[in-house]
């Protein structure tokens, strides 16, 4: 039975057998043909819905292939000091929320960046102080790999000055050796760890207010890695009734031995919910100066980054993984932490060739490849290892990675890089580091601008053609799910997933992008979002 016809519309199928149709039939949440208007009106019954789009354009669903579901639900409800152009102005914010919350209780936020302030320098807990004496505070940096407390929070954690820095981290400390306030990387836990949770329920009613803004801005299926608690309200949404978007749902390292006890295999789950890879840490992130480089970052000759996790702990975990039927996916920002994962999986490799199991069966990611060495370049597509990548990193970026890697970022943020070497890319947009936007994911990709600027995009080369941004965020996403036979694309017997925007996307100029309207967005064969007659 068809239960609905769309007509009359402007379908990008993303299918080179017929990249372009003007009519879709769905059937019990499937494409059950795509042609033109004509053929398609003939598949109508008794009972079928038939919706004139009136020229409307309609793309298949969009995925976000890295993100952190809980945290950009819990970021929602939190103060936002995303990229503020001063400390003056984050600190106000936190001022205006202490005033509001009884004394005792957590203020927390989230995308503060030091590089946007004229003294460009860390904050301090005496900052926080100032504004927010009777409550603890807790607020993640933009990169998500540091964190800004203050003297409650460090006391209720029971950090004092003598504190040993934890494996993996750094509780930075002034000349006299106290700690200042900054924790970064594993540090983060320390403080993190004794901020209250929401119950599953309530993280649960998070999360549908944002399932409702991924929906606004065209997506069907999200990457998540998160903890399981992420898992459980997930679960809980989708008992309600209320689970709208596809998942993949990452192991962090913690949870490794649970799942491996468990029996648990990639794809275990359905359409919906499915289980996809073990997810590492290799180094830390460009903002803190923690990306595990090659080199030293510019101006402190001493710094080369950190390393979360060693090489020989990551070989263990990774094989003992695939082993068990689990690919990886490991976060690797600076040059020398990819080159160290590309080893890493490439002993991996090498031991599933031994057991006879195809590269396909185990799709191993790596995380963002923010900046890769020149000689490694080509080794993501040897190795058939995935580049899980973001685009608007590259502009929200640019101007620290030119500071402190400079001529190194001709090989940063460079997706046209790995295309041209046949890798396959998936990208997201790391929400809640970036906006949950993929049109301003699109925009970066094809212009390397932020606002307009620079001039002719940073490093034009290596700009990628829309074509290629927009199988970024269908198909590859879709490939890294093991999805590819029925996502991704819009053809006769895939998922009815698409997303429908004012005008072609195609025609639009470029700079434009970001303005384009999202005018629904269906998944499984209904309209999870409608803003059309």
């Amino acid at each position: 039975m068809i239960q609905t016809i769309l007509l009359n519309g402007n379908f990008i199928t993303l299918d080179a057998a017929m990249p372009r149709a003007s009519a879709v039939a769905i059937s019990y949440g499937r494409l059950a043909a795509v042609g033109d208007n004509a053929e398609i009106a003939r598949l109508a019954g008794r009972g079928t819905s038939i919706i004139n789009l009136d020229g409307k354009t309609a793309l298949p669903g969009l995925s976000d292939a890295h993100l952190h579901w809980q945290a950009q639900a819990q970021s929602m409800r939190s103060v936002d000091v995303f990229e503020l152009p001063s400390k003056a102005d984050a600190l106000e914010r936190v001022r205006q929320r202490a005033q509001q919350t009884p004394p005792g209780e957590w203020v927390t936020g989230q995308g503060w960046a030091q590089e946007l302030w004229a003294e460009r320098a860390f904050p301090s807990r005496a900052d926080l102080d100032a504004v927010a004496p009777q409550n603890p505070v807790y607020l993640s940096a933009k990169s998500g790999h540091a964190a800004w407390v203050n003297s409650r929070a460090l006391s209720l954690a029971g950090v004092a000055d003598s504190t040993p820095d934890p494996d993996g981290g750094e509780i930075l400390r002034d000349k006299n050796g106290a700690a200042t306030g900054i924790l970064l990387e594993t540090a983060m836990d320390l403080v993190s760890e004794r901020v209250p949770t929401p119950s599953p329920e309530e993280l649960a009613d998070m999360m549908q207010a944002a399932q409702t803004h991924a929906l606004q801005r065209g997506l069907t299926m999200i990457h998540d890695f998160d903890d399981p608690s992420c898992l459980v309200a997930l679960q809980i949404l989708r008992e309600r009734g209320d689970l709208c978007l596809r998942v993949v749902k990452q192991i962090n390292q913690q949870w490794l031995e649970a799942a491996l006890a468990s029996g648990i295999r990639r794809n275990f789950g359905d359409d919906w919910i499915r289980i996809g890879a073990l997810k590492l840490f290799a180094d830390g992130a460009l903002g803190p100066k923690t990306a595990l480089m090659f080199e030293v970052y510019a101006g402190e000759d001493w710094n080369t980054g950190m390393a979360v996790v060693d090489k020989e702990t990551m070989v263990d975990y990774v094989c003992r993984a695939s082993a068990a039927g689990l690919p990886s996916s490991i976060h690797a920002i600076g040059d020398k932490a990819v080159h160290d994962v590309l080893d890493v999986f490439e002993i991996a490799r090498g031991q599933e060739a031994a057991r006879g199991e195809a590269r396909s069966s185990r799709r191993h990611r790596i995380e963002h490849v923010q900046i890769i060495h020149p000689q490694d370049s080509h080794r993501l597509a040897a190795l058939g290892v995935i580049a899980s990548m973001q685009p608007i990193h590259a502009t929200s970026d640019m101007v620290m990675a030119d500071r402190y890697w400079g001529e190194r970022a001709k090989w940063a943020y460079n997706p046209r890089l790995q295309l041209d070497y046949g890798a396959r890319v998936a990208f997201g947009s790391d929400a809640p580091v970036e906006p949950l936007d993929p049109l301003l994911g699109i925009h970066a990709a094809v212009t390397r601008q932020r606002h307009g600027e620079p001039a002719g995009g940073w490093h034009p080369e290596a700009r990628i053609s829309l074509q290629e941004a927009l199988l970024g965020y269908t198909q590859g996403p879709a490939y890294a799910a093991e999805m590819e036979d029925r996502l991704g694309m819009l053809r006769a017997g895939y998922l009815a997933d698409l997303v429908l925007l004012d005008r072609d996307i195609t025609l639009a100029p470029a700079e434009e992008i970001p303005a384009l309207q999202i005018l629904g967005t269906m998944v499984d064969g209904e309209w999870r979002y409608r803003n059309f007659d």
